[in-house]
Order: structure tokens, then sequence, then C-alpha cells
């Protein structure tokens, strides 16, 4: 048996968990997420607790058994705590500002980068220390759209600008060494 699918998902209190077949519903004082699984895996309720079991020892089925419970404990968490992603915007000139909701990216283009939050995203700015907080309860959303945002201008090896994730650490490469002697 997976050893993390076996362990079952502690609620914690403020939490609803629905289980209908193979559909979840999770309430939060967050929000709140709902995703179908597959068929192939049993999910149930244990005193205070989600239990995760499948049927066979098939390949198919034990690939989604640690898969579902880790999915299921992020929704958990998410609609209980939240997830936060941090960027950092490194260069001379660049900078990142909120326009509205929107997230404005000044990067090195010849224009602004604006990126509109899908639905239950946050953005956050901090001028100061030129940070940009991606905050959810979907921690898959969450990930992704701070990937998005690090995709419009990811950090380079030779001078290290760019968009990075904070304690990304970037490989840095030398420079020309400059004209060798004849």
């Amino acid at each position: 048996m997976s050893r993390v699918g076996r362990i079952p998902v502690a609620i914690p209190s403020g939490v609803q968990v629905n289980i209908d077949g193979s559909h979840v519903k999770v309430k939060g004082p967050k929000g709140e997420l709902q995703r179908t699984f597959s068929s192939l895996i049993g999910l149930a309720m244990e005193d205070g607790q989600v239990a995760i079991s499948r049927g066979s020892n098939q390949p198919s089925e034990r690939a989604l058994h640690g898969t579902t419970r880790a999915v299921l404990a992020n929704m958990i968490s998410g609609v209980s705590a939240g997830f936060v992603r941090v960027l950092e915007v490194e260069g001379v000139g660049y900078r990142a500002e909120m326009s509205g909701k929107n997230l404005m990216l000044y990067v090195g283009y010849s224009h602004p980068v604006e990126m509109p939050p899908p639905d239950g995203i946050t953005f956050d700015v901090d001028q100061k220390t030129r940070q940009i907080k991606v905050a959810g309860i979907d921690k898959e959303a969450v990930g992704q759209m701070a990937a998005d945002i690090r995709k419009v201008r990811p950090p380079e090896p030779y001078h290290g600008k760019g968009i990075r994730y904070v304690g990304e650490r970037v490989r840095r490469k030398a420079g020309k060494a400059g004209k060798g002697a004849k």
C-alpha cells in the first residue's frame, strides 16, 4: 500500500468535508473547493478523518492512491490556511505595481506587462523589498500563476536579472573573457 495514501487526512475545526461517491466538496473559513477524483479510489469519513483506499494492487490504482490523498490534504489545508508563493523582482529599473486588482510588471520590455488575477487568486506587491505575493486557496492555481509571472522574465544567468522565487538560487555564468593577446 502507498505510504502516503494510507495516512488518513485530518480535518481541522471549522472545515466541512462532503463526500458524494468520488466527488468531494471542502468548505472552510477561506472559501470552498470541489473536485471529482477517480472512481478507482475509495473515499470515506472515519471519526473526523478522511480515509483513502484502493480496490486492487494494479499499477494505475497504486499511482492514484498517494496522489489522491495529497490533493485532498492540499484542498483541506487551502480552505483553512491558504497558500502563498512569493516572487522577487531583481534588476535595475525592474519593478512591479498594482493597478486595481491587476499586476503590472515593468521588466525591461518597451511596454508594461499586465497580468489579471484568475478567480480565487490575489496579488500583493511590496515596493520596498520588490516582492510579489500570489495568494489563494487552490495550491495548483497559486503555483501556476506564480510560474506564469516568472515566465514573463525568467532570471538570466549572466547578470541575474529577472523574476525569481524567493530563495531560488540562480546559477551564474562568467561573461566574455575579453580580447586575448596576440
